[in-house]
């Protein structure tokens, strides 16, 4: 039976990897899609007919393919809900962690793919930035500002945007990532601003797990390619360093997109679409200290003509610099309190080049140019105590300083200032965090913090409640209730560009609002079994939108609107003996705005979600295959059809010594389809790329 799933697997792929004809040509509509529904079922089939009866007779295997087996999986402990270490089923959220394997395992390029894989999580690419949603809720045009973005407890979004880079910008190669942890939900009881719907913490390797050099580099379609160098060490006292450095290239595709076909314009973007990045990345600690350095600059392309830009346009392009510098110092006041404190100095510079039209007064292209930069410093203490019997409580004081944050705007020749804003920005947050075991099998997790914020937004205070009840040793009920705040940005607040279309500035904006109440039911099903059921509903208000001003024609960002989102999520996690494992979910979310009743623009009502791997060839491969459902969205005046993506990775790191190789095929039914976007753009959908392919050679020595 498994003999003949695996002959049914390469007649798949032989299907799958036969001649690719030239996207332009596809996007123009003359190529026909490859039949979707016949490919998946054939696959189902193959997979649940094929190969699950033999688990029963499969052998254990020789060795772990994963960091952990999955009975640890599913037992991990997680950090980032209450800013200190618990138990997955006690943590106030319904937590999930993504380790290091699983990104091997499935091929992941960018941290949005991965996040992409999480019960209520979708992304969309405007061929600029990639953009988080969640539980119904990614405004077209929006920046990931309320999400919280954190790598190894620094806080990576700046000061302008707010913007968790999530894309080809991150500022991490995603090979180093040892684990992801996400927590759905407010978080603003612990973290502050940002922490609106959900917090993103990234846990970078250690020189330990590297223990030598390694050499990594990678191929694909569109002129992909990309390199890493690390280097990982560890002494006999247990002081260790990671350093390592990668450099991403992908020259990108010709781009047809028809709003731009006109008599001077067959409406296709040549040479726009180019994307390259270099990041590097330094992490120590020696005893109770630790350092750590990211340092990334990305250069993108921008094909869209957004922005009013004259289309197809040479020169168009955004670059974005980001460096994050954090120092650590833990150490043990006592047997049951320890002490926490953390000093960062982070920085992040933006430069856009926008290409327009010429006038008689300029020369024949007008570059236009956004030159922003912002660097905040500060830290945080924190303590950690256990002394009090049935308690864990976490206290800690934040202080965050922006300045400066420029904003300036430009003609870069004829040179003529637009805009030279200079602004500066403090926070001030005090939070207190309680763990309190009340009777055996009934915990009340509480929080509260308060924010003073130098801007015209004020103070907050947000608290946080949690009542878990074990109702059996296989069976954990949460009560969840949370308030959380974002913060308008400088961008948001005092950009502006006079002239039609501009822009102008809006101090007077307050904080956005959400009010969470969530339930969930864990059930363990097994030892190597978990499944979860989430019903939510989160309340939003003060929403902060781009909006144009009727008395001038200019857009403005105001607190307009209300909107409400309720739903229910259902996910599964399960393992077998052989090395086999399966996550699978389903969420149904319904988010309208409050005063029209109308469903919010890029939000699907359905996403369903599996992921499944399993070894192979005698153990010496490993099969990782994903499928995900997103139904239609709405885009600012139409609607962007339901589509269904699959990727499939096969995965080795038993071939030779020290060595890992792997082949992945994205999209692989080679599905055509388009996610929403912004009002910046002519366009209200963007068509993503189709079937795509990237071979991965990693060696350790």
């Amino acid at each position: 039976m498994l003999l003949f799933s695996l002959i049914s697997l390469f007649q798949v792929l032989t299907f799958l990897l036969k001649g690719q004809q030239s996207m332009t040509e596809r996007d123009r509509g003359k190529l026909t899609p490859a039949p979707l529904f016949p490919a998946i079922s054939k696959l189902v089939l193959i997979t649940f007919f094929g190969v699950l009866p033999s688990f029963a007779q499969a052998a254990q295997p020789d060795g772990d393919w994963t960091d952990v087996p999955i009975e640890g999986l599913l037992d991990m402990k997680v950090y980032s809900a209450s800013r200190f270490v618990q138990d997955v089923k006690e943590a106030p959220s319904a937590v999930t962690i993504l380790t290091a394997s699983d990104i091997k395992t499935y091929g992941w390029r960018t941290l949005a793919e991965a996040l992409r894989s999480l019960p209520g999580l979708y992304t969309s690419y405007d061929r600029n930035y990639t953009y988080l949603g969640s539980r119904g809720f990614l405004r077209s045009g929006d920046f990931n500002a309320r999400f919280l973005l954190l790598i190894d407890g620094n806080r990576a979004n700046d000061p302008i945007y707010d913007q968790a880079r999530l894309g080809s910008d991150f500022a991490l190669d995603i090979d180093l990532i040892d684990r992801i942890e996400y927590v759905p939900g407010p978080g603003s009881a612990v973290y502050g601003s940002n922490a609106f719907f959900g917090v993103i913490n990234v846990i970078t390797k250690r020189g330990r797990d590297l223990n030598g050099w390694q050499i990594s580099g990678e191929a694909g379609n569109y002129g992909t390619r990309k390199g890493r160098v690390s280097h990982g060490w560890k002494n006999e006292s247990g002081a260790e360093l990671l350093l390592s450095a990668t450099n991403f290239y992908r020259e990108g595709k010709d781009l047809f997109y028809p709003e731009f076909k006109v008599s001077t314009s067959d409406g296709i973007a040549r040479h726009l679409d180019y994307d390259r990045s270099q990041n590097v990345f330094l992490k120590g600690s020696a005893g109770p200290f630790t350092v750590s350095l990211v340092h990334s600059k990305r250069t993108k392309g921008t094909p869209t003509a957004s922005y009013e830009q004259e289309f197809n346009a040479p020169g168009s392009k955004i670059i974005d610099e980001q460096t994050l510098a954090s120092f650590d110092f833990k150490h043990a006041l006592s047997s049951g309190t320890e002490l926490s404190t953390r000093v960062f100095f982070n920085e992040y510079k933006f430069l856009g080049d926008f290409i327009y039209s010429n006038t008689p007064s300029t020369p024949p292209h007008r570059v236009n140019r956004d030159d922003h930069a912002a660097r905040w410093w500060g830290g945080d203490v924190k303590i950690l105590s256990t002394s009090l019997a049935r308690h864990r409580m976490v206290a800690g004081l934040e202080l965050q300083n922006s300045d400066p944050i420029k904003m300036d705007n430009y003609d870069v020749n004829p040179y003529l200032v637009k805009q030279a804003a200079r602004h500066q920005n403090s926070r001030l947050g005090v939070y207190f965090q309680d763990e309190w075991q009340l009777l055996n099998d009934f915990m009340l997790n509480t929080g509260l913090r308060y924010d003073h914020n130098s801007a015209a937004s004020g103070n907050n205070l947000n608290p946080r409640l949690g009542v878990i009840y074990q109702l059996s040793p296989l069976t954990t009920i949460k009560a969840l209730y949370g308030k959380a705040y974002r913060l308008p940005n400088a961008y948001e607040l005092y950009y502006a560009i006079e002239g039609d279309g501009g822009q102008k500035i809006n101090p007077e904006s307050k904080p956005e609002q959400i009010h969470s109440y969530e339930m969930v039911l864990e059930q363990r099903l097994s030892a190597s079994s978990r499944l979860r059921f989430s019903a939510f509903r989160n309340k939003v208000t003060n929403l902060i939108t781009l909006i144009e001003d009727p008395a001038d024609g200019n857009y403005v960002f105001r607190n307009s609107r209300k909107a409400t989102a309720a739903g229910l999520e259902a996910a599964l996690e399960q393992g077998w003996r052989n090395g086999a494992r399966l996550r699978t979910s389903y969420a149904w979310q319904r988010a309208k705005d409050d005063e029209t009743g109308a469903i919010l623009e890029n939000s699907p009502r359905q996403i369903s979600k599996l992921n499944f791997s399993i070894p192979f060839f005698h153990n010496q491969w490993r099969a990782g295959f994903e499928t995900f459902y997103v139904s239609s969205r709405n885009t600012l005046n139409s609607q962007t059809a339901g589509h269904t993506l699959s990727n499939l990775t096969l995965f080795s790191d038993r071939l030779a010594k020290n060595v890992e190789v792997s082949a992945s095929v994205y999209n692989l039914f080679d599905k055509r389809y388009a996610d929403p976007v912004g009002k910046e753009l002519v366009q209200e959908s963007i068509v993503q790329d189709g079937r795509s392919f990237r071979i991965k050679l990693t060696y350790n020595f």
